[in-house]
């Protein structure tokens, strides 16, 4: 499958460009730049615990030196016959390479669609089925398994890919590549490699309009979404993540969100871009090597969960043990902010903690401090932009229009206090699901995106946005999306399950941890070690593992047969957990 030129109508294309909001830069031509004004400048530095990941001790490269290892990549891709509108599967995790993959393949027009590397054969599969990648980039370890080993074993059921490449240094390639497979190191471009790129781009130039990554969301169905994104859109959203923090080239930025979706591409990668400051890897979380690293490189601006935050301020032990001077403002968001967590950060560290509200399809919403100087605000609100009387910060205030919407009479909702559906259009909102002709439209006949998260009206002028709950039923344990659908079709394939239902269960760390609720045929027993057994046997991500079992005799059900999950939150906790 090929990603056609222009992701938007050439009409929305002239409205938005004429209005300002979208121009005709690249988000190649932002490394370009950063290279020509830094070249000998710190660019990019490796997670300190890189050599346990996988193998490599870790690395630190000017924007000259990435770029030469850049532009070589790029070469070996258009040898590969890789080009413009090929879609490349990608799951690595955060190092220099990732972003040299990303930079790469921007460069000469082709897609990364980036997986987490939680997946394994399962969602690897059904995603490259799918979006039909081209090829597939990995590494040859990571934290004790092979990623490329689990794609090399599916091979047979991927019949679009072409090439299978393991990117890293020679030291993670200890044991060789099975047969088929492509090693690429990192290498230095020479002269006649930069010139081959430079022809073809010079021949064949990026447009904004083209699309540069596939991400996807889970949302609440069995099969994931693909979500194209193309330079127009992530540029207007990367703009936020640059002007609420005040992000500078004197900035460090440390980055643990993996590069997979909008808090790790839009978060960190995108602004780094844009301001040409350093960026600092991190991955997998962890706590220790991320405090380290905040002291080590001198990290100014990080993003992290709502719940580390809230259990580092209340650590007094930990926080006199570490050095955190250098930081001057935090990001957050992703769940409901503690507003005593981040009146804490304020108080006792001068440290503000901007509330970011997200999405893969466009929604973006921020508290800045500007904006919310009263940490308790911040905590709870968001900007309702396009109030009557009030002015926001920023860019996005100025292009983003919202609206609620009720979902029962599809009235908006103009008065505080009543929930409905927040509902977006602006230069931030996608132009559509890959495939969008078999899937219902995300938009209103109004144009705007249909988030499905209910917000209510709030404050004495109208001019928060209060958020309520998710209108459907996605689960978030730790930052990662599940689907319940997809995981109740899996645990109904076992012979012993009649129904099932999947829940989220309240985790003050994790945000919600996964409940699987089922009935059994008559005589059958079923215990929680045995369900997650057989749903390993399926191979897939291991954070979609359920961590309580409740078996039942009947599910509650509305008049037309449909499970009634909020029924099953109320009870659940007085079933019986196996």
């Amino acid at each position: 499958m090929t990603m056609p030129r222009g992701l938007h109508p050439a009409e929305k294309v002239q409205d938005y460009v004429g209005r300002g909001w979208w121009t005709g830069e690249t988000v190649d031509q932002l490394f370009d730049h950063q290279v020509r004004t830094r070249a000998d400048e710190l660019a990019i530095v490796d997670p300190t615990n890189r050599v346990a990941l996988t193998g490599a001790g870790p690395r630190r490269l000017t924007w000259a030196e990435l770029d030469a290892e850049v532009t070589y990549l790029a070469d070996r891709f258009l040898a590969l016959g890789l080009g413009r509108g090929d879609i490349v599967g990608l799951q690595m995790p955060n190092t220099i390479e990732l972003a040299e993959v990303y930079l790469a393949a921007w460069k000469i027009g082709v897609v990364i669609s980036p997986l987490p590397m939680q997946y394994r054969e399962h969602e690897v599969v059904g995603m490259t089925n799918q979006g039909e990648f081209a090829a597939f980039v990995t590494v040859a370890q990571f934290g004790g398994r092979s990623p490329l080993e689990d794609i090399h074993s599916a091979l047979d059921r991927m019949p679009s890919l072409r090439t299978v490449i393991a990117y890293g240094p020679d030291a993670e390639i200890a044991g060789g590549v099975p047969d088929g497979v492509l090693h690429i190191a990192p290498t230095a471009a020479t002269a006649e490699q930069r010139d081959r790129v430079a022809a073809q781009v010079a021949a064949d130039p990026n447009d904004a309009n083209d699309c540069l990554t596939l991400c996807w969301t889970s949302g609440t169905e069995s099969e994931p979404k693909g979500v194209p994104r193309c330079h127009h859109d992530w540029l207007a959203i990367c703009w936020s993540t640059v002007e609420a923090p005040r992000l500078t080239q004197d900035d460090v930025l440390l980055n643990p969100f993996p590069m997979v979706n909008m808090a790790g591409i839009n978060g960190m990668f995108l602004p780094w871009l844009r301001v040409g400051c350093v960026l600092v890897q991190h991955h997998p979380f962890d706590l220790m090597t991320f405090l380290g690293q905040i002291s080590a490189e001198k990290v100014t601006y990080t993003v992290a969960p709502p719940a580390l935050l809230w259990q580092l301020l209340q650590n007094e032990e930990l926080l006199a043990k570490v050095d955190l001077s250098s930081l001057t403002r935090l990001g957050s968001g992703s769940v409901p902010l503690q507003p005593t967590m981040v009146r804490g950060w304020q108080e006792k560290f001068g440290i503000g903690v901007i509330n970011f509200f997200g999405s893969n399809e466009g929604i973006s919403l921020l508290s800045s401090l500007e904006d919310f100087p009263d940490p308790m605000d911040r905590a709870q609100y968001f900007p309702r932009y396009g109030t009557e009387g009030v002015t926001y910060s920023g860019r996005i205030a100025e292009q983003t229009s919202v609206r609620l919407v009720d979902l029962a009479t599809g009235e908006d909702i103009t008065e505080p206090g009543r929930s409905g559906e927040l509902r977006i259009s602006g230069p931030t909102v996608f132009a559509g699901y890959l495939h969008g002709d078999r899937r219902p439209s995300p938009f209103d006949e109004q144009g705007y995106l249909k988030t499905g998260d209910l917000f209510e009206i709030a404050g004495d002028k109208g001019q928060f946005l209060h958020y309520l709950d998710r209108a459907k039923d996605l689960i978030i344990r730790g930052g990662m999306n599940i689907a319940p659908v997809e995981l109740e079709a899996l645990i109904a394939e076992h012979p012993d399950v009649i129904d099932v239902a999947v829940i989220g269960d309240p985790d003050e760390v994790l945000g919600e941890r996964i409940a699987a609720i089922v009935t059994l045929k008559p005589g059958a027993t079923m215990a929680l070690d045995e369900l997650v057994a057989f749903l390993r046997s399926r191979k897939i991500a291991s954070f979609k593992l359920p961590e309580r079992l409740q078996v039942v005799g009947e599910m509650p059900r509305n008049p037309v047969g449909k499970i009634l999950k909020r029924d099953l939150r109320i009870t659940s906790t007085k079933g019986v957990n196996a």
